[in-house]
């Protein structure tokens, strides 16, 4: 057999398998009945499925931006408060940001897109390199962070700033680099030698953090 029917054979075989090893479907609405898996939630029973499954109403309502300590209200529309997006690779987030708030800087296992809707919010990014990436966004601005890089966003006007993000995957996960590091039972002298801060800040910030050790 000639060198090319050899490659159409093989395509026509790994087109065959691929086709025959995908299933096909419109949605797969979480059941929270199951455990969370590498690939999301297991699928509701589509007859169980109802058009409020598809429906978030959460991001239209401010959030409260006093009871945090950086003055910022976040509100997850991710596969656990928003059913439908299970398995669509998307998720959105209200951001409320009081009066000098921030979101302070953090990660997660996504891509994400701000669109400003209030400002001014100076937002950036800190790539490998160390490299800050960062700029004052105005109302109907967007910026992005790709996946795995630190980034945060603060208001730097004098009225509470609103955005939304948009990430592509419906769990993103949110780690926030501060509470990681202070809010936990990691001794204080470990994180002394991780953080090179004095043994005085330290304790006060695992206090402020509810942290123990």
């Amino acid at each position: 057999m000639e060198i090319s029917g050899v490659i159409v054979t093989l395509s026509l075989l790994v087109l065959a398998i691929s086709s025959s090893a995908t299933t096909v479907v419109d949605f797969c609405v979480a059941d929270f009945s199951y455990p969370l898996g590498p690939a999301g939630y297991s699928c509701k029973n589509p007859k169980n499925v109802t058009v409020d499954d598809f429906v978030f109403t959460g991001l239209s309502v401010p959030a409260d931006t006093t009871t945090s300590i950086f003055n910022v209200g976040p509100t997850f529309a991710i596969d656990t408060t928003f059913p439908g997006l299970n398995g669509l690779g998307l998720s959105m987030v209200r951001l409320d940001i009081g009066v000098g708030g921030v979101v302070p800087i953090h990660t997660h296992r996504a891509s994400e897109v701000i669109l400003v809707i209030d400002g001014p919010i100076i937002a950036g990014f800190i790539a490998e390199d160390n490299t800050a990436y960062f700029k004052t966004l105005y109302k109907g601005e967007i910026m992005i962070f790709p996946q795995g890089m630190l980034h945060f966003q603060v208001n730097v006007g004098d009225a509470p700033a609103l955005a939304f993000v948009s990430l592509n995957s419906p769990n993103p996960g949110f780690q926030i680099t501060t509470t990681s590091l202070f809010a936990n039972g990691l001794p204080a002298e470990v994180v002394e030698k991780i953080t090179l801060l004095d043994a005085q800040q330290v304790k006060k910030l695992k206090k402020l953090f509810e942290g123990t050790n």
